[in-house]
């Protein structure tokens, strides 16, 4: 019996040794996403910064590379500055984690007021990214969105 019992708690501390970290990374990634949401619809530049790595690249729709903090704290700060995020949200998110990094894509859809007057403009597209836990904290190393593609023809393999 006292065998048993050694043999029950050596699978259950093998099981959250090898589930837990995996577990952790898919949590992670939803937290820098969730994160990101929270500092858009708050319209805080310095919250949607804090989502980001120093050495991260990023592709916002319609913009050209943002390479490092400057440069993408500068794609932002230009569609912050123009403009009032009524709603963000991200839809259909998948996430895979690999130990320290951890995937994310799916969709996005934000409302936009533009600050110097005019109908809000709704933004639907998809999105991937890379996140990558360093120090103890998640942030995004790669985040690649584009707008969703106009047009009714479907792709032709």
């Amino acid at each position: 019996m006292h065998s048993l019992s050694l043999r029950f708690i050596a699978v259950a501390v093998l099981m959250i040794v090898c589930v837990l970290p995996c577990r952790a990374a898919e949590i992670g990634a939803r937290a820098v996403d969730a994160a990101w949401v929270k500092a858009m619809n708050a319209n805080n530049l310095d919250a949607v910064m804090k989502c980001y790595a120093s050495d991260a690249v990023g592709w916002l729709p319609g913009m050209r590379e943002a390479r490092g903090e400057k440069a993408i704290r500068a794609a932002y700060q230009a569609l912050l500055s123009a403009n009032t995020v009524k709603d963000a949200a991200l839809l259909d998110t998948k996430y895979k984690a690999m130990g320290n990094v951890a995937v994310g894509w799916g969709k996005y859809s934000f409302t936009l007021v533009p600050k110097a007057g005019g109908p809000p403009v709704v933004m639907t597209g998809r999105f991937n990214e890379v996140a990558e836990r360093r120090a103890g904290k998640w942030l995004y190393i790669v985040d690649h969105a584009s707008a969703e593609p106009t047009g009714t023809e479907s792709a032709k393999p």
